[in-house]
């Protein structure tokens, strides 16, 4: 029998029942759909990441120190003595109190409020929309002032202009001097528009938060990054008298972590999507049992007049490719159209379409229909032509 004589008895029996095919068929939709858009939305993400080390530069450090007492920390004096050094540009040290009750009229939001200094904009290559960002004297006065993110601004004020207005933060109240444009987030993958900054002193007197976690370093060149970073190391090391308790990154080693975990998360996902694929094959496995069952009279009669059993095989086996080819085909369609459609749907996230991700998914899924289809096809091929026509 030629092939195409094969193709064309499969469409007539798919089309004879075009209900069960479609439920057939939907797992393998599915699964490629799945595997299309995680792909893409994970390389979106990917590509993203990228874009935004580019747009921060490569000269940032990050200097987390991790201990307790005053043997394994360092105040804010003793952080700001390295910038006079060397190849050394700024410093930001840095505090931060999650999760701040801020009011302002009779609206409560929760907010992250960052204490830092005059240089921790510029670094952030953030932007004023209005008013200033911190200033020195507002560090060394203990001024309670506040500078907001754009999405603080929005949430409260609108469109209204907020400068000179008062909000409160856990009980204490501060002037807001400054709004920022949206600039997404940093490095360390804190939000910049949804986060309000005040002098580290101020923020670390009003809530007594005692230690330094988090440092930022920018160095004066890119080529002086690696050096910097070793200067850094040596003075902790010298004053811990230690090795340990902190750990210093620079912008590549954040972004190719936060790339890893990235991937990490895809590769789970798109996992999962696999296996609704191979449960989309089981289910065609199943439907061609049952098909099989109910066309056993047909296969008596094709073989009572000269069907060899290789012509039932084929048959049956091209019906499976066809069934999960074709749900393989819609799930390629449909997940190109998930991947176009998702940034509108969540504008956070930005999406990469990987057609070739999809075409390998829609290969795997014709790989499926041979690999389940041949089970039910071969019982077909093994029948005996007398036991056939005997059956109701």
């Amino acid at each position: 029998m030629r092939p195409w004589e094969l193709v064309r008895m499969a469409l007539a029996t798919v089309r004879a029942n075009p209900l069960r095919t479609v439920l057939t068929m939907l797992g393998v939709i599915i699964g490629v759909a799945s595997v299309l858009t995680l792909v893409s939305i994970g390389r979106g993400s990917s590509e993203a990441i990228a874009k935004q080390y580019e747009s921060l530069g490569t000269n940032l450090l990050v200097v987390n120190l991790m201990g307790n007492g005053r043997a394994t920390q360092l105040n804010y004096d003793e952080l700001m003595e390295m910038e006079s050094l060397p190849g050394f540009k700024a410093i930001a040290p840095t505090m931060t109190k999650n999760n701040s009750n801020v009011k302002y009229d009779r609206e409560t939001e929760t907010y992250n409020v960052i204490g830092t200094n005059d240089r921790y904009l510029e670094m952030q290559q953030g932007e004023v929309a209005g008013g200033r960002f911190l200033a020195q004297a507002d560090i060394d006065f203990r001024n309670h002032v506040a500078v907001i993110g754009s999405e603080v601004a929005t949430a409260f004020f609108g469109t209204s202009d907020p400068l000179g207005e008062k909000i409160n933060i856990d009980g204490f109240v501060y002037t807001v001097i400054g709004k920022l444009k949206s600039k997404g987030s940093n490095t360390s993958g804190t939000s910049l528009d949804s986060s309000i900054y005040v002098p580290l002193y101020t923020l670390s007197r009003d809530f007594k938060l005692g230690n330094i976690r988090t440092t930022y370093v920018e160095a004066s060149t890119s080529e002086n990054v690696a050096r910097v970073q070793t200067i850094v190391e040596r003075y902790l090391q010298n004053k811990f008298n230690s090795t340990s308790g902190y750990n210093i990154f620079n912008s590549s080693q954040l972004i190719s972590a936060r790339q890893s975990a990235s991937s990490t998360m895809t590769s789970q996902l798109v996992s999962v999507a696999a296996i609704s694929l191979m449960v989309g094959g089981i289910g065609i496995m199943n439907i061609m049992l049952v098909t099989v069952s109910e066309r056993t009279r047909e296969i008596g009669i094709r073989k009572s007049i000269g069907a060899k059993r290789r012509n039932i095989l084929l048959q049956f086996l091209v019906e499976a490719v066809l069934i999960s080819g074709m749900g393989g085909l819609i799930g390629f369609v449909l997940g190109i159209a998930l991947s176009l459609v998702w940034p509108y749907l969540n504008p956070s996230q930005t999406t990469s379409l990987s057609l070739d991700v999809g075409l390998y998914a829609f290969l795997f899924s014709v790989l499926v229909g041979v690999v389940f289809g041949l089970y039910p096809a071969n019982k077909a091929s093994k029948l005996k032509p007398i036991d056939a026509l005997r059956t109701d």
